[in-house]
Parts: C-alpha cells; sequence; structure tokens
C-alpha cells in the first residue's frame, strides 16, 4: 500500500534527503500545502510518495500531498505516530500531537474508523470520507475513554481502542458530491 511507504519515508527520510528532481513537483507541493494553514505551511518540510524533500521547511511541520489518504501537515509527533502505525509498531503515549487535513479526504476513497490497517470498507469498520479537520493525539489514551467513535459528531475518535487512537475534529461537512 503506497500510503506505508509514504508514512514510513516521510518520518524517517525527512531530516536526511536530498531535493527531488521531479517534473510534478509542483503539483506535489501544491497538494501537500492545500493541508494546512498558511501559518504552518508557509515554513513547512514537504515530501513526496518516496520520502523525497520536494521544499525544505524550517517550522518542525511536514506536509505530504493526496495519495492514498488526504493531503495533511503534520507536527513531528503525528509523523513519529504515523512512522509507527505503518511499521506495525506501538505508539508510545504522553505526548501531544496535530495534524491538519483542511483539503478533507480529497479524490482518496476514505478510511476505516475502526482498522487503522483496512484498506477498503467492509460493513463493520466504519468506513469515512471525512470533509476539512484537523486530527489530534491526546498524551493519555484514557482521556479518550468516554468520547464517542460516531462519525457524525463534530469531534469523534477515530482507531478507538488502537495505539493510534486520536481525535477528529471537523472543520466543515464533507462536500463530495455524492
Amino acid at each position: 500500500m503506497k500510503i506505508r511507504y509514504l508514512m514510513i519515508a516521510g518520518a524517517a527520510c525527512v531530516p536526511t534527503c536530498g531535493w527531488a528532481q521531479d517534473a510534478d513537483s509542483q503539483a506535489l507541493i501544491d497538494s501537500a500545502l492545500s493541508a494546512g494553514p498558511p501559518s504552518v505551511t508557509d515554513a513547512a518540510t514537504v515530501v513526496d510518495a518516496d520520502g523525497n524533500v520536494l521544499r525544505e521547511g524550517s517550522n518542525g511541520w511536514t506536509c505530504l500531498p493526496e495519495g492514498q489518504m488526504g493531503a495533511m501537515c503534520n507536527d513531528a509527533v503525528w509523523m513519529e505516530a504515523l512512522g509507527a502505525m505503518m511499521a506495525g509498531e506501538p505508539f508510545p503515549t504522553g505526548k501531544f500531537g496535530v495534524s491538519y487535513m483542511l483539503a478533507g479526504e480529497g479524490d482518496t476513497s476514505g478510511v476505516s474508523n475502526l482498522d487503522p490497517t483496512a484498506t477498503e470498507p467492509t460493513e463493520d469498520n466504519m468506513w469515512i470520507k471525512d470533509g476539512p479537520h484537523m486530527m489530534i493525539i491526546l498524551p493519555d489514551p484514557a482521556m479518550y475513554a468516554d468520547m464517542t467513535n460516531d462519525t457524525a459528531a463534530p469531534v469523534y475518535v477515530m482507531w478507538k481502542d488502537t495505539p493510534y487512537a486520536h481525535l477528529m475534529v471537523r472543520i466543515e461537512e464533507a462536500d463530495y458530491g455524492d
């Protein structure tokens, strides 16, 4: 799955990779930067699906273009969590993390709200294709216990009861014309 490679490469490669020489680099950069507000994106690092740095940044944020998931801008904690998830390793708790997905899921098919490894919708995995949102990792997993995972709520827990649980904070309703 391409997103697995993207996240592992992005998490491991950001500090050390060189500039990519791709003719589509600007389109990928534009896609990645659509995920966050200017206060994040103006100085963010942008990496492509192969982990190539398309643009060096200086503010600790990493933006990724749309691929298997929508475009996103992640702080260092989110990059660490995604790298752990894609490697099948636990993510240590005790950290607060923020990710922006202000372009929503874009042209992707969406994601399971229950299973971070699911690649397609099933009758029981609460598949969702959300609009613009933020994702927040809370430092103590116990904080998710009394929160809903109902995707109709404006704030809900995604991947509840997994090491990768996080809050989904809807900014706008999805409008994908379907």
